[in-house]
């Protein structure tokens, strides 16, 4: 039953901070707490740390005399050049350590800075790091006078000169509960970024403006490929015709290779009755994240959040012997999980999903071995995706888990040896299993860098004992089967949002929604290029193909229709005009510019199909 990933990838490990990095993030943070202060008099400073790739500042403005938003984000130029003049003045960050009264009285005012101080145990340190006026001449460091205070355990830097001033920006505003507690006061938070030089900020900058560009919200609505309707339901998407084209592509190749590798495929309810659930043990752990009850003929039905205990229904449906198994089991099955609004994002946090989900009944001596097809198989799906770089982490046994030690020291051990196998570079997860049995999380790299959790691979001692699963043994005993869950693309919709990104949306041809367009260079050449359309769908249907094939046939000039083309990611353009017509050939042009030689149709045909045939990432 793999859980809901993250919907944001993992820090890029090419901009990973380094602790100098950190500190000056860190340090940012606090000048522009110093900055936000100044210019905005009656603000409350709440807590501002480093983060992954930046830092930010959470505050509690006064109203607005006008009524509206006490700042926006044409304030951030203003804070900026605040900033720049803090940074300027060289002043020095200088660590002291107060008592819990002296600590209480110096942030006399300020709500959350006296909360933070009154929930420290009592035997903690408490520090503050105060701002001070750099020194005047023959003057020691740290002894200027004291311009701002924060209460944090620091470290900084020494002084405001080590920080470049022109290598940072801040980004853009947020709203942001106390504590992260939606029933405390909302406060606004300022993010920024800071680097340890321009040309630093410049590339990352640039890298945010190529995420932005890819960004799979904005992309699905140029290409028109999904929607979201929060009138109608929130974190349910609907998938549009073009959306329709890859989500069809990408599961025919699915069940494909599952059938290849010695699955079967299954179809299961969408609700069943609450006591698979409280069996399974999911209504314990799980039920936060569960749909409430529906009363069906006075019993409760839960829509379903999760396909294995469907899956072991079948198991049950007879008796099963050593010589069945192993069964392997797969299902594109559609769940529901509640997940707050607040943490819905498009495709990738959703409160409906089919997840591309598989469950594995064997022996206990088949167990390494499955291990390690489940893996091979994943690994070789998603080069067929065009990712290549990835990585493997062992999540480890939790503190809440069910399972006798020994059996989960197998199964880990198991896990171990099928991703050492594989060659593949790993990372223990220390308590991140389910409470139910260890696993492997495979993540990958996308074309920007970034890494995105995906593949799943867990272990369950919980299942079969709960569901009372056996099969008779070659010594004619009943023995209880070993379970294993896996998500390999996660969900249908998570994964569109990382291909989308990671194609940004010019998708390989054997997915493109639309894979060619056929443009007459003007109306008189309309019959032509239907004559081409024709020959084009025809030959590739000869091939045990069908090419989607489109016609650009209004009355607007060929560069539009090309441009047109163009943003709509169109792999492949074919040009007719009176030269193409009078020698029955076509102009290629592809999405990128570049041209190929000119062809009969037929040639075309057999080019592009079997680029679509060998899931050829090149145009």
């Amino acid at each position: 039953m793999p859980e809901n990933k993250s919907e944001k990838p993992d820090a890029n490990a090419k901009r990973e901070a380094s602790p100098r990095l950190a500190l000056i993030r860190h340090s940012v943070s606090h000048i522009m707490a110093q900055a936000v202060t100044t210019l905005f008099p009656g603000t409350k400073a709440a807590i501002g740390p480093s983060i992954e790739n930046g830092f930010y500042y959470d505050f509690q403005f006064p109203p607005s005399p006008e009524g509206g938003a006490p700042i926006t984000a044409g304030d951030l130029p203003a804070i900026e050049a605040e900033m720049k003049k803090i940074i300027d003045s060289r002043q020095d960050f200088v660590r002291i350590e107060l008592g819990r009264e002296e600590a209480l009285k110096h942030f006399e005012g300020e709500p959350f800075k006296t909360e933070l101080i009154n929930d420290l145990p009592a035997d903690e340190k408490i520090t503050v790091y105060e701002n001070r006026e750099a020194a005047g001449q023959g003057g020691e460091p740290g002894s200027g006078r004291c311009v701002w205070a924060d209460l944090c355990r620091g470290p900084h830097v020494q002084n405001t000169r080590e920080i470049n001033s022109a290598a940072f920006k801040l980004q853009n505003i947020a709203g942001a509960y106390w504590r992260g507690d939606e029933k405390r006061p909302m406060l606004t938070r300022i993010y920024g970024t800071a680097w340890e030089n321009p040309k630093d900020l410049k590339a990352y900058l640039a890298f945010l403006d190529e995420v932005e560009k890819r960004y799979h919200r904005r992309v699905g609505k140029e290409l028109d490929l999904y929607s979201i309707h929060e009138e109608a339901g929130a974190g349910l998407i609907y998938w549009h015709p073009n959306g329709g084209r890859i989500r069809v592509a990408v599961e025919d190749f699915w069940r494909q290779e599952h059938y290849r590798n010695g699955y079967e495929i299954l179809y299961t309810p969408h609700i069943g009755k609450s006591w698979l659930w409280e069996t399974s043990g999911h209504l314990g752990f799980y039920k936060g994240n569960m749909y409430s009850p529906m009363e069906i003929d006075n019993q409760d039905y839960i829509i379903k959040p999760m396909n294995c205990p469907f899956h072991i229904m079948i198991y049950k449906n007879r008796g099963r012997s050593y010589r069945d198994l192993p069964l392997r089991w797969a299902e594109l099955g559609t769940v529901y999980r509640y997940e707050r609004s607040g943490v819905l994002h498009g495709l990738l946090r959703v409160r409906g999903f089919t997840q591309d989900d598989a469950h594995i009944f064997c022996t206990p001596e088949q167990i390494e071995g499955e291990i390690a097809e489940v893996l091979r198989f994943s690994l070789w799906i998603w080069k067929v995706f065009g990712f290549k770089d990835i990585r493997a982490y062992l999540a480890t046994k939790p503190a809440e888990s069910v399972g006798e030690q020994s059996r989960w020291d197998q199964a880990l051990e198991s896990l171990r040896r099928a991703v050492a196998a594989e060659g593949l570079p790993y990372e223990m997860d220390e308590g991140g299993g389910a409470f139910y049995g260890p696993k492997i999380d495979l993540k990958i790299k996308d074309a920007l860098g970034r890494e995105w959790q995906m593949t799943t691979i867990q272990f369950d001692f919980n299942e079969p004992e709960r569901f009372d699963m056996t099969f008779v043994d070659a010594d004619g005993r009943h023995k209880r089967p070993y379970m294993v869950h896996r998500a390999l693309l996660g969900s249908l919709e998570r994964f569109f949002g990382v291909l989308i990104e990671h194609f940004g949306g010019a998708f390989p041809v054997w997915i493109a929604p639309e894979q060619i367009a056929v443009i007459p260079i003007a109306e008189n050449f309309n019959e032509y290029a239907q004559e081409v359309a024709a020959e084009l769908r025809a030959r590739s249907r000869e091939s045990g193909y069908d090419l989607r094939v489109g016609l650009e046939l209004d009355g607007d000039r060929l560069n539009a229709k090309i441009r047109s083309c163009q943003n709509r990611k169109i792999p492949y353009m074919l040009v007719a005009g009176r030269r193409e017509a009078d020698e029955g050939t076509v102009s290629v042009r592809l999405r990128d510019g570049r041209q190929l030689p000119a062809m009969r149709p037929s040639e075309f045909a057999d080019y592009a199909v079997n680029k679509a045939k060998t899931k050829d990432l090149e145009l």
